[in-house]
């Protein structure tokens, strides 16, 4: 296959190269940074940081699939895919952002039984009940990644070989098949849908109990406080499904790709550098214990 990518930018893409470069290793060091701050520090060993912090893994790994071929590809003139290795691309492009999806929905129903039921919080959400779910997840990302794959690859490609965009996404792949695929389209359009909706509807659901257990809140210092542990997860979820509803729940037939390749730029660079720049930026124990690992002095005696 031949990435079409951003060519039609010209001489612009030296520009993006090293505009995504720089965004790329920002995202690298962003979640990295999250991910050894709360292992390091005892007081983030609690569910809400251990869930940000497999989700910082898993978009670490989403964007090493997509953004280093990305960035190859806008210096070279030849922007060729094998058939095995945009296969490859796929499944684990699909896995990890399937993953994605399923954690954001488990850190909404986090802050539920947080807020809600914080004193059986430490029942309900156990470390054991936390690998389960964390499984669970990336189970999921696996088998809609496998059976997605599984449904575009097994077309024939005897045709035209150009992909509209800059990786192997599932709608630009499989408009090149030279066969009718109104089935397979429309099996991936459903599987589409479960994966963006039931875990926006779930968080949905959780945030609306959550609103009505905060307004109960007697001091409004204990109404911001409650409402400041979820604004962070609420942005990433908000571009994130926004995004990914954009480009996912339509038709095929309504496909744009111009706009699509600006808009899944959006969730596979913006999303996974709004992530720990959010966490960061507005989470004060994330802030304190980044200053504690900096400050080495002041935190290694606490941890040994």
């Amino acid at each position: 296959f031949l990435l079409l990518g951003f060519s039609s930018f010209g001489e612009n893409q030296l520009i993006l190269f090293a505009v995504f470069l720089c965004l790329y290793l920002i995202i690298l060091c962003g979640n990295i940074t999250i991910v050894t701050v709360i292992r390091l520090d005892r007081s983030l060993h609690i569910p809400m940081y251990f869930f940000l912090g497999i989700l910082s893994i898993s978009e670490t790994c989403y964007t090493f699939v997509i953004l280093p071929k990305m960035l190859i590809n806008l210096l070279s003139l030849l922007r060729t895919i094998s058939f095995v290795n945009c296969a490859i691309q796929m499944f684990f492009f699909l896995s990890f952002a399937v993953t994605n999806c399923m954690l954001l929905g488990v850190m909404g129903y986090d802050r539920y039984v947080a807020i809600c039921h914080p004193l059986r919080y430490p029942l309900l959400m156990s470390w054991q009940v936390c690998g389960q779910l964390v499984a669970t997840c990336a189970g999921i990302g696996l088998l809609f990644s496998l059976i997605g794959s599984l449904l575009v690859f097994k077309l024939p490609f005897c045709g035209p070989n150009k992909i509209n965009h800059y990786f192997c996404d599932i709608s630009p792949v499989i408009r090149l098949a030279c066969t009718d695929n109104y089935i397979n389209e429309l099996v991936i359009f459903v599987g589409g849908v479960l994966t963006l909706m039931v875990p926006l509807t779930f968080i949905c659901i959780s945030y609306g109990f959550i609103v009505r257990t905060i307004l109960k809140i007697p001091s409004a210092e204990g109404k911001r406080k409650a409402f400041s542990t979820c604004a962070s997860h609420l942005t990433v979820v908000i571009v994130h499904y926004g995004c990914a509803s954009f480009v996912y729940l339509r038709p095929s037939a309504k496909y744009a790709s111009s706009k699509d390749r600006l808009v899944t730029v959006t969730y596979t660079v913006v999303t996974p550098l709004l992530n720990p720049m959010v966490y960061s930026l507005r989470n004060k124990d994330v802030q304190v214990a980044i200053r504690k690992v900096l400050g080495r002095g002041g935190f290694y005696p606490k941890a040994l």
